[in-house]
């Protein structure tokens, strides 16, 4: 009998699919939801997820046929009936008028004003910007000063000769939350899943099918959910469009705020001085900027009260020090290939120019890497059960009470590469990670070693891209980048490596063409970066020819110092060949995109001469340090860094001047070690040694 293995796999999906679809339903009970319920509800209203799946907890929360269908309709007529079009708010505005009340569902915002002492109300779509609402509730819903919520609100009217203020006023209001969670109950149901089981249930709860995706894949989705479980957890993740980095942030929950890329204040986000009032850190558990490429600070501190913040979880405006929980969250979009941008630049650079700053970066406990993950497609949708978004977020935000940063102890200590802000860093994404799977685990004990292994490896991951990229933008301050952990039982040491590591193949294998240089050097910026000088030898009268120098005098000026040294000992370089019957084209490639190269006479020297004799520089040869006119040597500037970047290109061999020689204990010896060096006395004898004539 012939049997697909195929159409097997699939019936064995199915199964496990609707096993799990059972297991919810049978140990949360009217907790959960059918995803595509919520999908196709949602196409008909604008409303976040957590707003519709409130209302589907209210009536379909069953795993009955009919129970559902009756449910969906009353959400529908629900919807029909109270949910504020923006388009038809000017009837809903007639039906409280002439019904003196009515019950609406939509974003409000509440502001103090000042003149007539008294709080008012704006409806998002409805259009009201004053309906008056009570101090009473205002104090019992704060978020509403901030940001505003979701709400079903009681509108009333009420209108009299001479009445200057506004006729609507907020009656009663109910915030779209649920009003209490039972961890425990939320502990014994997690007993009935394995963990694959429970990574599904939390992946299929924000909306996402997880037999689409893969295990690293799904590994990133549940690290998008560890601001919400960890206080003061700071990530970022960017990559391409259409991933979906924002739609957690933005649907998933009503204790998260989505602030769109674009200018915003301190006084929004951290603190107002005139109203005394805390910002959005205050109020919500996640902070997260949307398109991070847009963000500015209309203040001049605003970016380092945020590097106080993200640091230490405090902040300072005038006399007062404050302290608030909320994580912070970075999201944005790279528009170029990651490997053309770990060879030429980091993966921070959609970031605007004033958070590029290595102090800002350190403060990143993650960095999520969203090209990774697939660009949205329907089939990555699920059609199955998962947790009503609501009880999703309350059972995060019960989790925020606890910590599990102490469980990594029990089986592993961490490398000695790892400093103080790597070990915070690792601990919270581990405890994040933890919290999240095992939330019924108590902390270290009852947690399985291999369970705690995947969570730390990942989180060295991920704090590792963070200081790759530290690395190209801080320099040598940022050297230790080969993250480690020990077994405490077989005391073995494993490393942690990312995909993107750096540069590599800058530099390439095997030996170059005739007049091909690499030079390392620091570029006007005060960064390190790599350059490949080109050399076309051609017959001639000696002309020099320049390209690629930046349009800058200084750069220029120094070829023709090197060309000049090179015509007046060209006859220690070659007796058979002759400047004078040859033209010579230079032309510099800036392969970091690192800007105008400071020092560049010497390896133009090096390059005349290699396209003179017609012999290439040894294989993945890197020549450091400058000379003057007369042949006077330069030492390396920030020679550790150079030798830094130079292995991150692929650079196998080094030559550098004698004066150097008193800075090689300031390199680490494992980095010095990486290199075959050869050290030259003068200008003409670093051409000897790249060429490796005698």
């Amino acid at each position: 009998m012939d049997f697909d293995s195929s159409s097997a796999t699939h019936v064995t999906d199915a199964l496990q699919d609707a096993d799990l679809d059972t297991l919810l339903n049978t140990h949360f009970a009217g907790r959960v939801v059918r995803k595509d319920l919520t999908q196709r509800v949602k196409e008909g209203a604008n409303v976040p997820v957590y707003v519709l799946e409130y209302l589907l907890g209210m009536y379909c929360a069953s795993d009955d046929a009919e129970v559902i269908a009756t449910g969906l309709e009353n959400v529908k007529a629900i919807l029909t009936d109270n949910y504020v079009r923006p388009d038809e708010a000017e009837k809903v505005k007639s039906i409280v008028r002439e019904r003196g009340s009515f019950k609406v569902i939509d974003r409000v915002t509440v502001r103090l004003n000042e003149k007539k002492d008294r709080y008012e109300a704006a409806f998002s779509n409805l259009g009201i910007k004053d309906a008056e609402i009570s101090a009473g509730i205002v104090k019992e819903h704060e978020k509403l000063l901030v940001g505003g919520i979701w709400v079903i609100a009681t509108l009333s009217y009420f209108h009299e000769e001479g009445q200057t203020s506004s006729p609507f006023g907020v009656s009663l209001l109910k915030p779209i939350q649920m009003p209490h969670m039972n961890m425990d109950e939320l502990f014994d149901g997690r007993r009935g899943f394995t963990n694959a089981q429970w990574r599904e249930v939390l992946i299929r709860s924000i909306g996402m099918e997880p037999a689409e995706l893969d295990e690293s894949v799904q590994w990133h989705l549940l690290a998008r959910m560890i601001p919400f479980v960890e206080n003061n957890y700071n990530v970022c993740e960017l990559g391409p469009r259409g991933t979906g980095k924002s739609h957690i942030y933005k649907e998933c929950s009503p204790n998260s705020i989505l602030v769109s890329g674009g200018q915003t204040t301190v006084a929004n986000l951290f603190y107002n001085m005139s109203s005394r009032r805390i910002g959005l850190v205050g109020m919500w558990d996640l902070v997260a900027f949307d398109e991070v490429a847009g963000i500015s600070f209309k203040d001049n501190d605003g970016v380092q009260i945020m590097k106080d913040y993200m640091a230490s979880g405090s902040f300072a405006r005038g006399r007062e020090q404050m302290e608030a929980s909320a994580s912070m969250v970075f999201v944005g979009n790279i528009n170029q290939s990651v490997e053309s941008l770990v060879k030429t630049s980091h993966l921070l650079t959609p970031f605007p120019d004033a958070m590029i700053d290595a102090a800002f970066f350190d403060r990143f406990h993650a960095y999520i890497p969203g090209w990774e993950i697939p660009k949205m497609r329907p089939s990555f949708f699920t059609q199955r059960y998962g947790f009503i978004v609501d009880y999703l977020a309350e059972f995060f935000r019960e989790m925020r009470k606890r910590s599990f940063a102490d469980a990594i102890d029990r089986y592993f200590s961490l490398g000695d590469n790892l400093n103080q802000r790597d070990v915070i860093a690792v601990r919270k994404t581990v405890s994040g990670l933890l919290k999240l799977m095992f939330p019924h685990g108590g902390g270290s004990q009852g947690l399985m070693k291999d369970d705690v292994r995947d969570c730390l490896e990942y989180a060295m991951q991920v704090r590792r891209r963070v200081k790759e990229q530290l690395k190209k933008i801080g320099g040598m301050e940022f050297y230790d980048v080969h993250f480690s952990y020990i077994d405490k039982e077989t005391l073995e040491e494993h490393f942690v490596s990312v995909k993107e590591q750096g540069g590599g193949g800058l530099i390439p294998e095997g030996q170059g063409k005739p007049g091909v240089v690499h030079t390392i050097g620091l570029s006007d910026k005060g960064m390190p970066g790599v350059y490949r000088i080109e050399m076309q030898v051609t017959a001639g009268s000696g002309k020099l020819a320049m390209s690629g120098l930046w349009n800058s005098t200084a750069a220029k000026e120094q070829v023709k110092m090197a060309f000049d040294y090179f015509k007046a000992n060209a006859s220690r370089i070659s007796g058979a060949r002759k400047v004078l019957e040859h033209d010579f084209h230079l032309h510099v490639v800036d392969l970091q995109n690192s800007g105008v190269l400071r020092d560049l006479s010497l390896a133009s020297l090096v390059a005349f001469s290699s396209g003179l004799v017609g012999k290439p520089t040894q294989s993945q040869m890197v020549v450091l340090g400058d000379m003057s006119l007369g042949g006077s040597l330069k030492p390396v500037e920030s020679l550790a860094e150079c030798l830094q970047v130079a292995f991150d290109a692929g650079g196998k061999r080094v030559t550098l001047p004698m004066s150097s020689a008193m800075d090689i204990p300031t390199i680490p010896g494992e980095l010095f070690t990486k290199f075959q060096t050869s050290f030259y006395a003068e200008p003409i004898d670093a051409v000897v040694k790249a060429l490796g004539v005698d």
